[in-house]
């Protein structure tokens, strides 16, 4: 793909098509007065970065994903995965971010058409961001309770039959308690145990339940296990919890970068001390060798199973944060000549050695759950899903001996520390979109607004069926959604755009040729990976449930109007795009939709002369080359693909 009206005359604009004089710090200030703030330094790039990627997805996410794909069978394609998909495509955003200074949505002036990507983006963030905050209000609400002088969750009330109390010295008394308790449903014929969740095997046996499991279902979030008549009316305890997590929110990203900047040394190296507290305890448990093997420990057959691909697919994407928007964000705040390659390398690989250690921890956890409830099957322990980090960690907490109360507050202060990390990226990914569009309106008064609308819609997961809407909503619209884009984006940047355009830019701006590793990953393994997965999921999905229960008929329709609306961004803009530049006949204006407009490129004039200079040289070069060259073109492309200079 050739550049469009760019090489014949240099643009003095910047991506959003204002004229930019540059300030004595290097940063780009467009002449109507509205400045792209840079960060303070490269060190607080890299600390947003690793407090968005390292998150929620790492000790939550990924855990109960495991638990959910058979444990150490879903590591070997996860790991794959990183290598194939989430690295090219981590480093390839924020390449684009960095280069032409601009967020999800203006970065697509390199192929206009396919603006929808960006605001596809935009929603199924929206979409994230909607549910996330409900998790935070979960962690602050454990965080306040956990003051308590007992710990509220680590024993069983006298209305909840065959519980187990999390406290270990209780164990041996509330099992024999629950055994009799069992006995006498039996004889009374009471099948169904308490609440029809408790399950038998045999007329010999009966599932028990920890205290920390009945307390997050029965007191925290009030489940319902049928939302036929509705959701519920939301908790007022959870949305207290709620309002506070946006308050904190907004406080930290009123004034950009420049806050957000500042609080991420905070945000992303406070977690690591609490989570090593936490390992450190957890592998000491009883039957923690039994979870740990259980999450290590392959199952080749399962390598077989392409929803376990899907699967490492997805949390890969919900874990480093790509194809959302937060990453090219970021970077777009960069000076133009920063280091990126080092900073990609280190988060990728930080965010999955740290999903390594939520799964160790919370896997140790779940071995000792197994031990003490008397269980062999790992699986049958806990009910895998949101709240399985408010089961297990809870539980395990309440073991330890000394002061379990400062632990526990810790932890979820770690926890919620965790998640405004996250949440706070995907917060300004929206905020910075409506800014780049709309210049004139003040970055505070965005975000203030934006984190009441953010309120608003997290009011409905903090009702009795919320946990049902979030595991909706994260299928159909966090999901697929990001999906389906991020093969648009890949293709929209590499296929059509062109590889080779794309590696001269990286040359340009980096003073470094493009490795054949990434240039045969974006060129083909991630793309047509992503092609193949993506497919047979669609092909082979079966109706969405939650706790084993399938959702009632208005639930999927719900669905999957989410997910339609997510996927026509892409059309629909690209149609909008087309109608309003056209250029000669339909085909025609199509075509040259696909290329670059006037505003790709560097945002800084100066920068955007040399780019369009080392552009037209390296043409010229490669068209003399090919001349030379005894077999000519095809050659010529093949050492072009293979990264050889030109």
């Amino acid at each position: 793909m050739e550049l469009k009206n760019i090489e014949q005359q240099p643009q003095l604009q910047n991506g959003n098509g204002t004229a930019t004089e540059n300030n004595e710090k290097g940063e780009e200030k467009p002449t109507d007065g509205v400045e792209r703030t840079n960060w303070g330094n490269g060190l607080e790039f890299l600390m947003s970065c690793i407090s968005v990627s390292v998150g929620l997805g790492n000790v939550w996410r990924f855990p109960f994903t495991a638990y959910e794909n058979g444990g150490g069978a879903f590591l070997i394609p996860y790991i794959i995965v990183l290598f194939l998909i989430g690295k090219p495509m981590y480093y390839l955003e924020m390449i684009i971010g960095q280069f032409t200074s601009q967020g999800s949505v203006k970065i697509w002036s390199i192929c206009p058409s396919f603006l929808g990507v960006g605001y596809g983006q935009a929603f199924a963030t929206i979409c994230i961001i909607s549910y996330y905050s409900s998790l935070l209000a979960l962690t602050l609400y454990y965080l306040f309770v956990s003051f308590q002088s007992v710990l509220p969750w680590s024993y069983c009330r006298d209305e909840w039959t065959n519980c187990v109390n999390s406290r270990p010295e209780d164990y041996s008394s509330t099992m024999l308690e629950a055994a009799r308790n069992a006995t006498s449903s039996l004889l009374m014929g009471n099948e169904g145990g308490w609440n029809g969740t408790i399950s038998r095997a045999d007329n010999d046996s009966v599932q028990l339940q920890s205290s920390s499991e009945l307390y997050f279902l029965n007191v925290v979030i009030k489940e319902k296990l049928d939302i036929s008549d509705g959701v519920g009316a939301p908790d007022w305890k959870l949305t207290l919890a709620l309002l506070v997590s946006w308050i904190v929110t907004f406080l930290v990203i009123m004034r950009g970068v420049k806050s957000s900047g500042k609080a991420a040394y905070f945000l992303a190296l406070f977690p690591y001390v609490v989570l090593f507290v936490l390992l450190g305890r957890a592998v000491t448990l009883e039957g923690a060798v039994d979870g740990i093997i259980f999450f290590l420990q392959p199952q080749w057959g399962e390598l077989l199973n392409p929803t376990v691909w899907k699967e490492a697919v997805v949390q890969c994407f919900f874990s480093l944060a790509v194809s959302c928007g937060p990453i090219i964000m970021f970077a777009s705040y960069n000076r133009f000549d920063h280091s990126i390659y080092r900073d990609a390398m280190i988060v990728t690989t930080l965010d999955t050695l740290t999903s390594l250690l939520g799964g160790i921890t919370i896997f140790a956890i779940l071995g000792n759950l197994a031990h003490n409830l008397q269980v062999d099957n790992i699986r049958e322990v806990v009910r895998s899903g949101t709240g399985l980090a408010f089961i297990s960690y809870p539980d395990a907490i309440s073991k330890f001996q000394a002061v379990p109360q400062l632990f526990s507050v810790l932890f979820f202060f770690m926890l919620f520390v965790l998640g405004i990390g996250s949440i706070v990226a995907l917060q300004s990914t929206i905020v910075t979109i409506i800014c780049d569009q709309f210049k004139n309106w003040k970055y505070w008064k965005v975000a203030l607004v934006t984190s009441i609308c953010g309120f608003l819609l997290g009011l409905v997961y903090v009702t009795p069926g919320g946990q049902w809407i979030l595991t909706l909503v994260d299928f159909y619209g966090g999901t697929y959604v990001v999906f389906i884009l991020a093969i648009f984006e890949l293709a929209g940047i590499v296929w059509i755009y062109g590889l080779q355009n794309f590696c001269d830019d990286i040359e340009f701006m980096c003073n470094k040729r493009v490795s054949l590793y990434w240039r045969v990953c974006w060129s083909f393994f991630t793309p047509v990976m992503m092609i193949v997965i993506f497919i047979y999921s669609m092909a082979t999905i079966e109706p969405i449930k939650y706790s084993d229960i399938y959702f009632p008929l208005a639930g999927d329709i719900a669905g999957w109007i989410v997910f339609a609306i997510g996927t026509a961004q892409f059309p629909l803009w690209g149609i909008w795009y087309i109608s309003h530049h056209r250029n000669g006949n339909l085909w025609q204006s199509f075509v040259s939709c696909l290329k670059p407009n006037e505003n790709w490129g560097p945002a800084n004039p100066d920068t955007k002369r040399a780019w369009l200079l080392f552009k037209k040289e390296k043409a010229r070069q490669r068209a003399s080359k090919t001349q030379s060259t005894k077999m000519g073109q095809f050659w010529q492309k093949v050492g072009n693909f293979c990264g050889s200079s030109t």
